[in-house]
């Protein structure tokens, strides 16, 4: 696991990852900005914490470069929210009406939730319901009450959480935040029992996300990236493009604050090892892990 601290820099919580090469990052950076990165980097540099590499992304009002640091094209799975009936009726196609009309059906109940013990023992209940998801271990398979109450727990002050339930049990959860101008939201957690996917929750849960927005005057629902580094259109894009999500490229800027920092962007050394693998090596390698976390999960079940 990589080494991992937060700082406090012009108001706003600073990320600091990596042992060799350290990385710094507004903490929550798709949906918290800075409106003068000059300042979160002079501050930086005089923190009193080694940063070898600043990175940053702008807000959706302000994708065009401006900025004359080096950058790169990231991107985000961004619905362009105006009013639900529109999403509906023109934003997805049929097959996505009927899994939202679907969900009612089978007595799928939708509805904002607070942050309580409930709510965390409902987190807890999913999370644990399996340990491995998309052919890979579950990082948060085992957390119990504790853990979920920190990880579910943060920016409070901009969340509102979205609960799925059938009966009295929540099935789904999605929880939202808003960033400081409230012009954007974006689902940093969405997660439903995979026993119960028959009744598309989650389907549900992001249909009620559209409403919360549109109901806001929130522009834009964010479900995190679209794909990530080379890795072509798999399933899960292509249920966020199934949902009305479409993919918008946006500028992420690195500024170099030490000559490891300099070096480092000049070899790519930023980018995860995988990254610069060819496509074909790393689509085999997704297969095989695949394969094997199945076979494992099998065994654990047999032996069940």
């Amino acid at each position: 696991m990589k080494k991992k601290l937060v700082i406090n820099v012009c108001g706003k919580g600073i990320n600091v990852q990596g042992h060799l090469i350290r990385v710094a990052r507004i903490d929550g950076e798709k949906f918290t900005f800075s409106d003068d990165p000059e300042s979160v980097l002079a501050r930086l540099k005089t923190c009193g914490t080694r940063v070898d590499l600043f990175t940053f992304m702008p807000s959706l009002n302000d994708i065009s470069p401006q900025y004359a640091y080096k950058m790169e094209l990231d991107n985000l799975a961004v619905l362009p929210v105006s009013t639900f009936d529109h999403w509906f009726a023109k934003q997805v196609d049929s097959k996505l009406r009927n899994m939202v009309r679907k969900a009612e059906k089978k007595g799928v109940n939708i509805r904002e939730v607070p942050f309580d013990d409930a709510l965390l023992r409902g987190i807890c209940e999913i999370y644990n319901e399996c340990p491995i998801r998309q052919g890979q271990p579950f990082p948060h398979y085992g957390m119990d009450l504790d853990r979920a109450r920190e990880y579910a727990g943060t920016f409070l002050d901009r969340s509102s959480f979205i609960g799925a339930f059938l009966d009295d049990n929540m099935i789904g959860f999605i929880k939202l935040v808003t960033d400081e101008r409230r012009t954007q939201a974006h689902m940093i957690h969405i997660l439903s029992m995979l026993r119960q996917r028959d009744k598309a929750p989650t389907n549900a849960l992001i249909a009620q996300a559209v409403r919360f927005c549109a109901a806001r005057g929130i522009r834009y629902l964010v479900y995190d990236h679209f794909s990530y580094g080379n890795k072509p259109a798999d399933s899960l894009s292509q249920f966020k493009e199934a949902n009305g999500f479409r993919r918008v490229n946006l500028p992420r800027y690195y500024i170099p604050l030490t000559p490891l920092g300099w070096a480092a962007l000049q070899l790519g050394l930023h980018h995860r090892f995988v990254d610069h693998l060819p496509e074909t090596v790393a689509a085999k390698l997704r297969e095989f892990r695949t394969a094997w976390y199945n076979r494992k999960l099998q065994s654990v079940t047999e032996a069940l």
